[in-house]
């Protein structure tokens, strides 16, 4: 048997623990260093899939018991129940989804648009945008979590540069990012 045969009768074929082992190298390495940056390139950012790490985007229930319950905090920032509705993800998503993430420039975000942005801490904040004003010549953005009383100026919520903008939502897979949740308080365990 010649040495690439073996190699992957090995790696496909074998059933041992070091097979195991290898492949699952191999898959690690695929999606870090091949998959994943070939999405990034192809969606034009950083991060093109993030999970969502807290429940500041959940809705309880529906999108009217959130509108009874939210509604008077977009109100007072001039944002009107009818342009909610019309909003992508209207009915938020949860902790433990998955976002694919598309880079987008800050001409082309609006009002309703749920964005990735580097907050205060330096995390990824995954929020909805509630204003945007200019600031020096730049346009800046103000979020809030759709879960949230109000915007937060610890997370560094306000006045969000481009700078700072990882990209635009675009697609929600459910529960996925648990594997990521329980793979990390698993590696925080141990800190």
């Amino acid at each position: 048997m010649s040495s690439i045969r073996k190699i992957w009768h090995f790696i496909w074929e074998e059933d041992s623990f070091a097979s195991w082992i290898v492949n699952i190298v191999i898959a690690f390495v695929l999606v870090k260093f091949i998959i994943y940056p070939g999405l990034g390139l192809a969606l034009g950012t950083t991060h093109p899939v993030v999970a969502v790490m807290s429940s500041s985007m959940e809705h309880r229930e529906s999108f009217e018991s959130w509108w009874q319950w939210q509604g008077n905090v977009y109100i007072a920032m001039d944002i009107l129940k009818e342009q909610a509705k019309s909003w992508r993800f209207k009915n938020g998503f949860d902790k433990g989804d998955i976002m694919i993430v598309r880079g987008v420039k800050p001409d082309d975000l609006k009002i309703g648009d749920v964005i990735i942005f580097y907050g205060k801490l330096n995390e990824p904040i995954i929020h909805r945008i509630v204003q945007t004003d200019i600031s020096d010549n730049e346009r800046v953005f103000t979020t809030k979590g759709d879960n949230n009383n109000a915007v937060s100026d610890q997370l560094g919520e306000r006045y969000i540069k481009k700078g700072r903008i990882v990209g635009k939502a675009v697609f929600r897979i459910p529960w996925l990012g648990w594997v990521k949740i329980i793979f990390m308080d698993f590696v925080n365990s141990f800190r």
